[in-house]
């Protein structure tokens, strides 16, 4: 798959995270880097080489001016079951 048909997927259908990690693979150089999510006082910080899915994913929707909704398509089921079906709960600390 391209990387134009995988950003234009995103607004039509739901994509999976190891898709969304064999696309940034195929087209993109990582460099293990400290980030940081959230807002405080939640923010949480990630040290280099930890969380690197993570990591890769919010590149990517930087580098490609993602919205928001799809930025968090990027995470597969881990959003759309984890995140959306227990918005309360705690499954994926991101």
């Amino acid at each position: 798959m391209t990387l134009e048909n995988f950003i234009n997927k995103l607004t039509l259908e739901r994509v999976s995270f190891s898709d969304t990690i064999t696309i940034i693979e195929r087209h993109y150089h990582y460099s293990p880097v400290e980030f940081s999510n959230g807002s405080a006082p939640d923010t949480l910080i990630n040290a280099a080489s930890s969380n690197e899915g993570s990591c890769k994913l919010f590149a990517f929707a930087k580098i490609h001016q993602l919205s928001e909704q799809q930025t968090l398509a990027l995470f597969g089921d881990f959003y759309w079951q984890d995140v959306l079906e227990e918005p309360e709960g705690c499954g994926h600390q991101n």
